[in-house]
């Protein structure tokens, strides 16, 4: 047996490459839509991808899945646990095989067998595998989005994501039942997960891939808990804003994802045109690092920094039912990158992009490049003590409920755009978050809808609490 785990850092998502060396067939278990990753991994081990399943409809990309069938010729292997409201759309248009709780099938000498574990969703399955080559036992599951390293899949997400309401807790306690089924599994079974540190789909996973039944069932939390009430209560406090494109995700990877077929690069666009595309109210995004954009910018574009957080911020703020545009550094390479992490995540319309040879040409034009000012905190301290600025910490509420600026209110970056009225014009902005990052994003959002006096705070909380400064907590 050989097992590759193909690990996507934007989306801190592994999916699974196990193959047979002897029959030369392989299966693919969460692919997400970069399918080329999956077909060199097969062709570099001498075997072809025969069977292509997931474990769940995915809330935080979009699925590869049919995509990789239909290129590789791949028998398609879905969920049909879960009732008549979780069922694949497109089962039956793209020839899918479909599993329940128990089935057993075989990939050359490779033995999976079905199980239904619910809870983070209706209709999730892992996957028992044994290489029937050496032993009759198992050596691995294919857990998805179930167990974690250090940590098992939010069963919240169906109502703060897909907004069915009251259902996170009767999702909790299932996820707590289905939590007997992995312990009664052998302690040396081998654990490998959908997600890493990270990902959205938990709030305390570990950095580390894989794990075992019997270290899982020492050091995580969930699988240690016995109690069910002190379960249920445990993994729904504290779980992160849901991006509001998970709802959107749900809804493309259950009616089936569109097949995209071959990658096309966005064209170009020439720098002059970047002043019409503005006048026009068109979303233009640049993708530099904050420190760049906050040292000149262009009017009216918004920044998100093109590295690992990248696809989760796209998802928050890029509407999808509108076109883009893109600002990108360092050549043709990187608008490649960017488009590919868009497409993860189903952002298709990008129209175009503009090289940062258009920051230098706005300038020449004789037009004004913006600044985001950095205020440090000691210079905030005063400006608090005289009261003539307002704060807003755009960190999770989790996070914000922990320890925050003594009077600073909470509204998350990825909520801003729906609390606009609530933020005063009257006086001067500071934009918080934990070390920098996401409120340089949320001072560009603020720039782009009108607010001119914003500043960000360098450091952020971290640096706040380095220097000793007061915090305060919820009452």
């Amino acid at each position: 047996m050989l097992l590759k785990r193909i690990y996507d850092e934007s989306l801190a998502q592994a999916s699974y490459l196990i193959g047979c060396a002897a029959s030369g067939e392989a299966i693919v278990v969460d692919p997400n839509r970069g399918i080329e990753a999956y077909i060199s991994a097969a062709s570099a081990e001498g075997v072809k991808v025969t069977h292509v399943a997931e474990t769940h409809i995915h809330a935080d990309f979009v699925s590869g899945a049919r995509e990789l069938a239909a290129r590789t010729g791949a028998e398609l292997l879905l969920s049909a646990e879960g009732g008549d409201d979780w069922q694949y759309g497109y089962a039956a248009e793209a020839g899918a095989t479909l599993l329940h709780h128990g089935d057993v099938f075989a990939v050359g000498s490779v033995r999976i067998e079905v199980l239904h574990t619910p809870g983070h969703t209706p209709e999730h399955l892992s996957f028992l595998i044994t290489d029937t080559a050496v032993g009759d036992e198992p050596i691995g599951i294919l857990t998805g989005d179930f167990v974690f390293v250090g940590d098992v899949g939010r069963p919240d997400l169906l109502e703060r994501a897909a907004k069915l309401e009251g259902t996170m807790e009767s999702a909790a306690r299932t996820l707590f039942r289905s939590l007997d089924s992995f312990r009664d599994l052998p302690d040396f079974v081998q654990v490998w997960p959908g997600h890493g540190q990270g990902s959205a789909c938990g709030k305390a996973m570990s950095a580390v891939p894989h794990s075992t039944v019997g270290y899982e069932k020492r050091f995580n939390w969930a699988v240690r808990e016995t109690d069910e009430d002190a379960f249920v209560s445990a993994v729904l406090a504290g779980q992160p804003e849901p991006p509001a494109y998970f709802a959107e995700m749900k809804r493309i990877n259950r009616d089936g994802p569109p097949i995209l077929g071959e990658t096309v690069r966005p064209p170009h666009i020439e720098d002059d045109q970047l002043a019409n595309l503005l006048t026009a109210r068109e979303l233009v995004i640049d993708t530099r690092p904050a420190a760049a954009f906050a040292a000149g910018h262009v009017p009216g574009t918004i920044n998100i920094p093109l590295n690992k957080s990248f696809s989760t911020w796209a998802g928050w703020l890029i509407p999808y039912d509108r076109s883009f545009y893109l600002i990108v550094g360092d050549g043709d390479g990187r608008v490649d990158e960017a488009a590919a992490a868009l497409t993860r995540i189903g952002l298709d319309r990008v129209t175009g992009y503009f090289t940062e040879s258009v920051i230098s040409g706005w300038a020449d034009g004789q037009r004004t490049l913006e600044t985001v000012p950095q205020m440090t905190v000691t210079e905030l301290e005063e400006r608090l003590r005289t009261g003539d600025v307002a704060v807003l910490d755009v960190r999770g509420r989790a996070e914000w409920e922990a320890g925050h600026l003594p009077g600073v209110e909470n509204v998350p970056v990825g909520l801003i755009a729906d609390n606009l009225d609530d933020i005063p014009r009257d006086r001067p902005v500071v934009l918080q978050c934990q070390g920098g990052g996401r409120s340089a994003i949320a001072a560009s959002l603020l720039r782009s809808r009108g607010w001119t006096d914003v500043a960000n705070l360098t450091g952020g909380y971290s640096k706040w609490v380095a220097a000793g400064l007061p915090v305060e907590h919820p009452d």
